[in-house]
């Protein structure tokens, strides 16, 4: 039966595919774009989602971010080479996104063992971290706190344009499903029934001839024409960078917030309104980088889009990042809440010694005046 599912799989050929390969990275608090696009030589243009189906005039990016073609040389992925040039996606809320190219084509089991080389790939990961390096400091100027963080978001989507002699259909890919699997969860070894069936049921599709399955880590497009799909699943990936990024830091600002409210000698209570304004900066950086994330794109009036993003973020648990965040939010609010409580009962007390104390000294005043 091995046997037999090997020869099938050596029967189908890619003819025409791509592999791209994301690196998400956070450069700072904010990109000024249109200073990027005065700052840089590099090929550039502002990426507008570009899509054959009717779709209403206001589903776009909001910003589009800026799109910049570099060319840094090949890089060896095991018999497969990459394409010279990348291309880094720069979002105005602070993310880039830097993208790989690798040809696809030959026996899709050839893709089977690239899916393992590229889980966690050293090369690529120095290569693109080297780029977004170069990039921030061509562009430090039009970076807000510029800074390029330590953690980094990857995703690998297989768009396979063609197959020779054959097409998606449902029986062809219930033949190839274990390779698929397998390809989508970058596993050398056979997966159980199973397994395969949760790894695919991430299914998406639009039309009788493409076919999406879209998992956590990678995604495989048997679609001709899917830009679209590509342009939503690379900002799945940055948002879901952006939500593990915006957690860490709201950790270290709650660590921070539970410091400066334990309590002070007097002579350093002095600094407790410069705490308070320090509360509520780390506050407002966190809902702004929020609010920045979730509302960068709309996907309002594509429905296939819309499920498209929607089984991404199943997938990737973007709804409990989105969770988790909200309630560190609401956790340093409450800090901000009692630290300003505390100001005010300290405010009212110190208006009370005063109180007492001047009429303390107007009793004193009276008692000498008799005498």
């Amino acid at each position: 039966m091995r046997r037999r599912h090997g020869w099938m799989l050596a029967m189908i050929q890619i003819q025409k595919g791509d592999c791209r390969v994301f690196y998400a990275y956070d450069v700072g608090y904010g990109i000024d774009l249109d200073a990027v696009e005065r700052l840089v030589s590099d090929e550039k243009h502002r990426e507008r989602v570009r899509r054959s189906r009717r779709v209403p005039e206001y589903f776009e990016f909001s910003p589009p971010p800026l799109r910049i073609t570099r060319d840094i040389g090949s890089v060896q992925v095991g018999r497969a080479t990459t394409r010279s040039t990348i291309e880094m996606t720069l979002y105005d809320f602070g993310a880039v996104s830097i993208a790989f190219h690798v040809p696809l084509e030959g026996p899709i089991d050839e893709v089977v063992s690239m899916s393992g080389l590229l889980w966690d790939n050293e090369a690529l990961l120095r290569v693109s971290r080297d780029a977004v390096e170069s990039l921030v400091r061509d562009i430090t100027n039009a970076i807000d706190r510029p800074g390029v963080s330590a953690i980094v978001e990857d995703y690998v989507v297989y768009q396979i344009e063609s197959l020779a002699g054959a097409s998606p259909t449902p029986e062809m890919i219930d033949r190839i499903r274990p390779s698929l699997a397998r390809i989508i969860s970058a596993e050398d070894a056979e997966l159980s029934r199973q397994q395969q069936q949760d790894l695919l049921s991430g299914c998406v599709s639009y039309s009788a001839g493409d076919v999406s399955f879209i998992d956590w880590h990678a995604a495989i497009l048997f679609n001709a024409d899917a830009d679209d799909v590509q342009a939503v699943l690379e900002y799945a990936n940055v948002e879901m960078l952006e939500m593990r990024y915006l957690d860490e830091r709201l950790d270290l600002a709650l660590d921070e917030g539970y410091k400066l409210t334990r309590p002070r000698r007097w002579w350093r209570r002095s600094t407790f309104r410069t705490d308070l304004a320090r509360i509520a900066e780390l506050q407002l950086d966190g809902v702004s980088m929020f609010e920045g994330v979730n509302n960068a794109i709309k996907l309002l009036g594509d429905q296939y889009l819309a499920r498209v993003y929607h089984v991404a973020s199943d997938r990737m648990h973007l709804n409990d990042w989105d969770a988790s965040v909200i309630r560190k939010l609401d956790a340093l609010d409450s800090i901000y809440g009692k630290m300003s409580d505390l100001q005010s009962a300290r405010r009212s007390e110190t208006l009370e010694w005063i109180i007492i104390i001047l009429i303390a000294f107007e009793i004193a005043i009276t008692l000498t005046t008799l005498k």
